[in-house]
């Protein structure tokens, strides 16, 4: 038999948490033909790779993406490919580009995930050329793609295509019964298309870009209850996804989703096929919130409790430090209280500077700070608060509190807006608001109800960098063997990143057996070190340059395949993107291993 690529001499993990070995692999046309102990006959195959020493892993799964836009300009996506992820979901918090015009995509990209809305505008405009969810498979198709990509279809983007963006922003407007029965069409069509299933939002400090309706929530808070419990019922009948954000200002509503995960004539063992099957959820978010700090430990408790009364629930979860930066007033967590969605709801600088001028607008800032009761995500300490860049070096590492005290005692929020006013977006900071507590980080990484994913790859371009998310809960496995503490095996953390994720949302990803597609990832152990959490940017050409946040560890990865073909070598995109499409869209629920032709045939060496 000859090869297209053999991988030899690696410690091969499989991704189904099987015990490791050093293994030789032969690839050929786009799948694992084979997996042997023994050394392979690398006669005419052109691409021979010494992994010894090295790990060979299948391609990793991210479960959280906000690529929606950038794939339709650079459909590489090499930020996440360039750390091994080969399978991407788009979709995400109730957002697609499926049905919404371009401007109606801008208002609902461009604040809440923070990519500049006239690059939306621009870039769905000069790619849209699709009316309905199969249209839209097509389209990616069409592209170079690098990774593989699945999707949800939104349900902000199913209502403002259905009822326009002003009725489905509105408190006192509901969908007409056509305009539901529409939605439940556009959701049957998307499922028939291969879609994993509909993202939704609840979250209140999501808020619209643009003049028509700025500053109201996402579309899909306004839905009640009848609205959604028929799109449920679509994703239950199909045993597909449901990805919800709750609204974190009213905990009943985790409690809520939860228990709507249930099905009738199910339990713990599984479905039983009578009454009603359980809806497939994934909730956002697990995070160990410097704000609540008790918080993680109920919802992993309530991720077990349900699932041992027949759900089928998840947690969605950033197995690392949620760290985020900020230029100037410039960030998402502002949007929480009512002073800061005050400034940001404010496009021009000079009418924001006025504002934080004004000493009412202060006195309500200073009084929202100061409230540190009721549900929130960000911990509103200025003294956790480190500025990394400004004009004025004399303030750089040091945090706003400090620097307030160093003015004579000002208050925190004074010294904040007195800088910001001074330097405007030329004020860098960072905090971190959850996930700091590595115990807990470790707790959370064995929790059964809770998946390793949640990169937000694609969004927040200046305020977060998550796209090796991956290769850090890797590190920290690592990390904790070596020191005599050990929270998961390393095929246990390979398989949570991979296989895992790949068989509950139904894709053909995730997986390195015999007649397995050969995506996967070569990665340097020695090199699961610091690297990973340096801060980088890097400039996004196709938004005109604008420079964003990344992680550069590229000595860590020296190897990613997609489809059996090199996407990422030594540090470099290769020849192959561009030139060809490696990856494909991936339909929930297709097979998971079509068959080799007869003489690549053979069955899987054991692991031993």
């Amino acid at each position: 038999m000859t090869y297209d690529t053999i991988i030899k001499g690696g410690r091969w993990f499989d991704g189904t948490g099987a015990a490791s070995a050093v293994r030789h692999l032969g690839l050929r046309d786009g799948r694992v033909a084979t997996v042997s102990a023994e050394p392979l006959d690398e006669t005419g195959c052109a691409d021979v790779v010494d992994a010894s020493g090295r790990w060979v892993l299948p391609g990793m799964v991210d479960i959280h993406t906000h690529y929606d836009v950038e794939v339709l300009e650079d459909p590489h996506l090499v930020e996440s490919l360039r750390h091994g992820v080969t399978t991407i979901l788009l979709g995400s918090c109730s957002l697609s580009t499926v049905h919404v015009d371009p401007v109606d995509a801008g208002d609902l990209f461009g604040r809440v995930e923070a990519i500049p809305r006239q690059h939306v505008i621009r870039s769905v405009g000069a790619h849209q050329r699709w009316s309905s969810a199969a249209e839209y498979v097509a389209a990616l198709e069409s592209l170079p793609l690098g990774p593989n990509l699945a999707s949800f279809l939104g349900h902000s983007d199913m209502r403002t295509a259905t009822m326009g963006l002003d009725r489905a922003t509105r408190d006192d407007v509901r969908p007409t019964r056509s305009e539901l029965d529409r939605m439940e069409q556009m959701l049957t069509e998307a499922l028939d298309a291969g879609f994993v299933g509909m993202s939704a939002q609840q979250l209140l400090f999501d808020k619209l870009d643009g003049d028509l309706c700025r500053s109201r929530t996402l579309p899909s808070t306004y839905a009640k209850w009848g609205e959604m419990r028929r799109l449920r019922d679509v994703l239950r009948r199909r045993r597909r996804v449901l990805q919800a954000g709750p609204d974190a200002t009213h905990p009943h509503t985790i409690v809520t989703q939860a228990l709507g995960s249930i099905g009738w004539g199910s339990s713990g063992l599984g479905w039983t096929g009578r009454g009603r099957a359980p809806l497939k959820t994934s909730l956002l978010s697990a995070a160990d919130i410097k704000a609540i700090p008790f918080v993680i430990h109920l919802m992993r408790l309530l991720g077990t409790a349900v699932n041992r009364l027949g759900a089928d629930f998840r947690w969605q979860h950033l197995p690392v430090p949620f760290e985020v930066y900020a230029d100037g007033i410039d960030l998402v967590i502002f949007e929480e209280f009512g002073s800061g969605a005050a400034a940001l709801h404010l496009q021009e600088k000079l009418a924001r500077d006025e504002l934080m001028r004004d000493p009412e607008y202060r006195a309500r800032f200073r009084k929202d700070y100061e409230s540190k009761y009721g549900p929130r995500v960000w911990h509103r300490d200025f003294f956790d608060a480190e500025i990394v860049a400004c004009p004025d070096g004399s303030v750089v590492g040091k945090s706003f509190g400090q620097v307030g005290v160093e003015r004579g005692g000002a208050h925190p929020v004074d010294a904040f807006l007195d800088l910001v006013l001074e330097h405007g977006t030329a004020l860098r900071w960072r905090t971190t608001i959850s996930n700091h507590r590595p115990k807990v980080l470790r707790k959370m990484a064995q929790t059964p109800s809770i998946q390793m994913g949640f990169s937000d790859a694609g969004a927040h371009l200046r305020n977060m960098a998550f796209y090796n998310f991956g290769l850090r809960l890797l590190k920290h496995v690592r990390d904790a063997e070596r020191a005599g503490r050990p929270f998961l095996t390393a095929e246990q953390a390979v398989h949570r990143l991979t296989g895992e994720l790949a068989e509950w949302y139904e894709l053909d990803a995730g997986h390195l057996r015999e007649g397995d597609r050969a995506d996967l990832l070569v990665i340097d152990p020695e090199r699961l070190d610091a690297s990973l959490e340096e801060y980088a940017e890097a400039p996004v050409e196709q938004y005109d340059g604008l420079s964003r946040m990344v992680n550069r560890n590229d000595a860590t990865v020296p190897l990613v395949m997609v489809g059996g073909r090199a996407v990422w070598r030594d540090g470099a995109p290769t020849d192959a993107l561009g030139r060809e499409r490696t990856g494909r869209f991936l339909r929930a629920g297709e097979p998971a291993r079509d068959p080799l032709p007869a003489d690549g045939a053979g069955t899987l060496p054991s692991a031993s």
